[in-house]
């Protein structure tokens, strides 16, 4: 058997075995559960080549401070209270393991780094490098500078760089924008955040979705590198590089950008957008497209306001109607587009064309100086100098009006110095001139023509084989034209002083009125032909004529009545 004294050394070194096995446990034990519980600091960054600080890291204070040679033993433990200073930066924390020979410290517990009382960075964990000037902070992270708060689970902040990025998630609020995205960084030197991967900028005014976004916190200023979308209300846009303004709601795009908004695009080379009042700006190679309407603009800048509907295009601006059977191409130095009665069943627009007016559809062509098209009547108006073809008939006059009916002209009004001709062949052309004229149209083809004031009428008469029987020459005050099979069936006048010359007999004066002019020298050809413009030959531009008060009657000017009028059949008709 053992003494006593035996029994007891070996109960004792037991019970000190035991009692470091015990310690051993418990130290781990605790270890463990301080990485559950505090969360272990990431791992310290492995040294590169970057300058290194020497300056010291200062504990400032702590309400314990031990050594744990077994658990940490080149940390000094600090709880309560931690406080260090480092080059201009104070950290607060409730616990800490500070490496003091590598100027470092792991930092546990509502801790809180304040830099320059402009940037403060608070999380549960952070291990901070004096010497790299790095700190890595993790778990419920926020980077506060001046309003702006970024908040992730995950951030590195270099001090040296003045750049804080976080790779697990983020999200910044500043004032009204709210930014989140996968990854990004921020920079409290510029103010400059980028973020990447499913970014989602929202505004009470907006949302902007893209793939990578640069943002400043202080000018409110996001870039756009990559395909993004940005929603305010019913408009929306699609760029791939831009600038938008947060603040001011105004965006200025590149690259084929996009504006959109209840069927109306606007595509260009460049945008300048406004949210205030919707106005949107195009700049080069411009396609504005109203699906609703089926017209388009194309040309190198329009403007379109949303919410007034009001729109003007120039610099090779093209008005496009593809409403109809056939596209109507009309260029203009300028357009501009307003729109009546915008939020109501009934709206109308009115479209006005200013300068070198030119207009090309296969059917229809015309010159003017100056345009007006009113959709609610579907009235097109002609300023100075117009001339309208259609098919081998030309018109002009000081103004014309035509109307549209299912993509062709229902009629006609020239006012003042009103001319129609109709070419035959090269050396016949039927003309009637007048103070003013109505011409009635069906399927395209002229049915009857109205002249009122000093009517004077050059016009070949048909045979029923078709063929020329005469040259009609006659002066009235009145006129109607009426037209059967494409050729002329029957003229009514009222007395009227005129007469049939052998065609073969008639002179060239004859032939001709005096404002004779046939200018298809100037008629577009095709819708490229459009951008080229033409003037009549020298001596053959239209002047206006002077407008005279008319003189109120009296008992000795009353009217007098019309003689009998002269109603001629001459479809048919034969020459002896």
């Amino acid at each position: 058997m053992k003494s006593h004294t035996q029994h007891k050394a070996s109960h004792t070194r037991y019970g000190t075995r035991r009692t470091n096995a015990l310690w051993i446990i418990v130290g781990a034990l605790t270890f463990i559960l301080s990485l559950n519980i505090l969360a272990a600091p990431p791992a310290r960054r492995a040294k590169g080549a970057r300058r290194q600080s020497d300056k010291r890291i200062h504990l400032l204070h702590s309400d314990e401070l031990f050594y744990d040679q077994r658990r940490n033993p080149d940390a000094q433990i600090l709880r309560g209270h931690v406080r260090f200073s480092h080059d201009g930066v104070i950290l607060t924390c409730d616990s800490a393991y500070y490496y003091e020979q590598d100027n470092s410290f792991d930092a546990f517990g509502h801790v809180k780094m304040n830099q320059h009382d402009t940037l403060t960075l608070a999380s549960r964990t952070l291990f901070y490098d004096g010497n790299d000037q790095m700190a890595q902070a993790r778990h419920d992270v926020v980077l506060t500078h001046y309003k702006s708060k970024l908040f992730t689970d995950s951030l590195d902040y270099d001090r040296l760089y003045e750049l804080g990025y976080f790779f697990q998630g983020g999200k910044l609020v500043d004032k009204d924008n709210v930014l989140t995205s996968e990854w990004g960084q921020y920079s409290p030197a510029t103010r400059e955040a980028i973020f990447n991967y499913n970014v989602d900028l929202k505004n009470p005014k907006f949302t902007l979705l893209s793939d990578t976004l640069h943002y400043n916190t202080g000018s409110g200023f996001a870039r756009i590198v990559g395909p993004s979308n940005i929603d305010n209300g019913d408009n929306h846009i699609y760029s791939e590089r831009g600038t938008y303004d947060t603040r001011a709601d105004r965006a200025y795009l590149l690259d084929r950008s996009i504006v959109s908004n209840k069927g109306i695009t606007i595509t260009g080379d460049s945008l300048d957008y406004t949210g205030a009042g919707a106005i949107s700006k195009a700049f080069g190679n411009v396609v504005y497209v109203d699906k609703d309407s089926r017209n388009m603009f194309t040309g190198n800048y329009v403007l379109y306001a949303d919410s007034t509907g009001y729109a003007e295009a120039a610099d090779s601006a093209v008005a496009i109607d593809y409403s109809q059977r056939d596209t109507l191409y009309v260029h203009a130095d300028t357009f501009k587009l307003y729109t009546y009665d915008i939020n109501t069943d009934t709206v109308w627009r009115e479209l006005r064309a200013y300068n070198h007016v030119r207009a090309f559809r296969i059917d229809m062509q015309a010159v003017c100086d100056s345009m007006v098209f009113i959709t609610r009547d579907s009235c097109l108006t002609l300023y100075r100098d117009p001339i309208l073809w259609q098919q081998g008939q030309q018109l002009l006059g000081e103004e014309i009006k035509a109307w549209v009916n299912d993509s062709t002209i229902d009629s006609t009004y020239v006012i003042r110095q009103a001319l129609s001709v109709e070419r035959l062949d090269t050396m016949c052309y039927n003309q009637v001139t007048g103070n003013i004229m109505r011409s009635y149209f069906n399927k395209g083809q002229m049915q009857m023509t109205w002249a009122e004031g000093n009517v004077v009428v050059r016009y070949y008469p048909l045979d029923s084989d078709s063929l020329m029987i005469g040259l009609l020459e006659s002066e009235s005050a009145e006129l109607k034209l009426f037209m059967g099979e494409k050729q002329l069936d029957k003229i009514w006048m009222p007395q009227a002083e005129g007469k049939l010359h052998p065609l073969a007999l008639a002179t060239k004066k004859e032939r001709f009125l005096d404002n004779f002019g046939w200018f298809d020298y100037v008629r577009p050809l095709n819708k490229d032909d459009i951008f080229v413009w033409r003037s009549k030959k020298a001596g053959f531009e239209l002047k206006e004529s002077v407008q005279h008060t008319k003189p109120k009657a009296t008992l000795d000017n009353k009217p007098k009545s019309k003689a009998g009028a002269i109603d001629m059949k001459l479809s048919g008709a034969k020459v002896k």
